[in-house]
């Protein structure tokens, strides 16, 4: 396996574009090749058997452009079918979960610590036990959070807006008052609630954005395993989607936080 060969990133939709966003941030002169299920989106609210399959198949369209590593950038797919892909992969597998619990743990004062996400993330307890298998003494509180996906995918997300604050005030309600310091977005749409989140929550809880932190550690996870690209320029990423591109393209510069001037390819995911 080439060190100058592809990271592969793929999430149900959109929303794994706030976990390239850092990727780009953190390692500039990797490849990055992404892919957005755009046509089977959401994720959240399939079966788990569904779920897998729907995994197997995005992973395995990126293993045909012989990427170094496949990032599962959806807390949905990180949650239900991570140990499926880490056994089944030939080359290093990371989702969110793993990178995004070890740092809450090690940032939360009071031990306790909230968890937001899709329907299927939260109902898989994915992140309580990840917690507390690296803190027993950690207290954990899920909450679902299932229409903060359509709101960040029809722009619905200014911290001033009425809708926005008044859908983060019915789902944070009860995190906040049961005092936690340290909240996981669960979900790489989630990062773009970030302000409204805060405002709500308040200046002393720490957010803990699972994109950054996942391509934290799939750094860590390149450099071990002598995996890190060693060109100086700065590659330029790919795009795939399995539905049309138009709608993609035109709002992913909002998850990307920089114009969206890349080709974005459809590709027929049934056929992987």
């Amino acid at each position: 396996m080439s060190s100058e060969n592809a990271i592969g990133v793929f999430d149900s939709g959109l929303g794994g574009l706030t976990a390239v966003k850092e990727f780009l941030r953190v390692l500039p002169h990797e490849k990055i090749i992404y892919f957005g299920d755009t046509g089977r989106v959401p994720y959240g609210t399939r079966s788990r058997d569904t779920i897998k399959k729907y995994a197997v198949q995005d992973a395995g369209f990126l293993l045909r452009h012989k990427v170094k590593m496949v990032v599962a950038a959806c807390g949905t797919v990180s949650s239900v079918a991570g140990e499926l892909l880490r056994e089944q992969l030939p080359v290093p597998y990371t989702g969110v979960v793993n990178p995004t619990a070890y740092t809450a743990v090690r940032v939360t004062r009071n031990k306790r610590v909230g968890v937001i996400g899709t329907a299927a993330t939260v109902n898989s307890h994915s992140y309580r036990l990840r917690l507390n298998k690296l803190d027993p003494t950690i207290q954990v509180f899920e909450q679902a959070c299932p229409l903060f996906v359509p709101l960040v995918e029809n722009g619905i997300i200014n911290h001033h807006d009425i809708i926005t604050m008044s859908v983060v005030a019915r789902y944070l309600s009860p995190l906040r008052e049961n005092g936690v310091d340290t909240l996981i977005l669960g979900c790489t749409h989630f990062p773009l609630l970030r302000e409204a989140v805060s405002d709500f929550m308040g200046k002393g809880v720490r957010l803990i954005d699972s994109g950054l932190e996942t391509a934290v550690y799939a750094a860590k996870v390149l450099e071990r395993e002598h995996l890190l690209s060693r060109r100086y320029e700065t590659p330029q990423p790919e795009f795939f989607v399995s539905d049309t591109p138009d709608g993609f393209k035109s709002v992913a510069g909002l998850f990307l936080g920089r114009d969206m001037e890349h080709a974005v390819t459809q590709i027929d995911i049934e056929a992987y």
